[in-house]
C-alpha cells in the first residue's frame, strides 16, 4: 500500500511537468510512483465529477436530492477508507482512492444497471 503524506493541506509532490511525464513512463523511485498515482487519481476524480454533472442534468428535483445525498455519503465513506490524519500530516492511500473513485464513476455512468 502506498500512502501519500500531505502536510499542512498542501501536497508535497512537486515535479516539473516535462520531468513528470518521463517519471510516469518508468518511475525510478517511490517519489515518482507517488507522483504518478496522484496524477492517475486526479484524472479519475475529474472523470467522476464529469459523470456526476452529466447525470445530475438528467434528473428531476427529487432524484437530484437523492443523488446528492448518496454522493455525500460516498464521499464520507471514501475519505474514511482512503485517508487518515496523523501528527505528521494527512495520509492518503492513493491506490485505494483511485479504485473506489473508478467504481463510483462506473456507477454514476450507469446508475440503473448498477443499482
Amino acid at each position: 500500500m502506498r500512502w501519500m503524506l500531505i502536510a499542512g493541506g498542501v501536497m508535497m509532490v512537486r515535479i516539473a511537468s516535462a520531468q513528470g511525464q518521463l517519471a510516469c513512463d518508468k518511475p525510478r523511485n517511490d517519489f515518482d510512483g507517488v507522483y504518478c498515482l496522484s496524477k492517475i487519481y486526479q484524472q479519475a476524480d475529474h472523470d467522476l465529477n464529469d459523470s456526476y454533472a452529466t447525470l445530475q442534468q438528467q434528473l428531476n428535483a427529487a432524484e437530484d436530492i437523492r443523488l446528492r445525498t448518496g454522493q455525500l455519503a460516498w464521499l464520507r465513506r471514501r475519505d474514511a477508507e482512503c485517508s487518515r490524519h496523523e501528527p505528521e500530516g494527512f495520509l492518503r492511500q492513493s491506490g485505494m482512492c483511485h479504485q473506489v473513485t473508478i467504481a463510483r464513476n462506473r456507477f454514476l455512468e450507469n446508475p440503473i444497471e448498477n443499482a
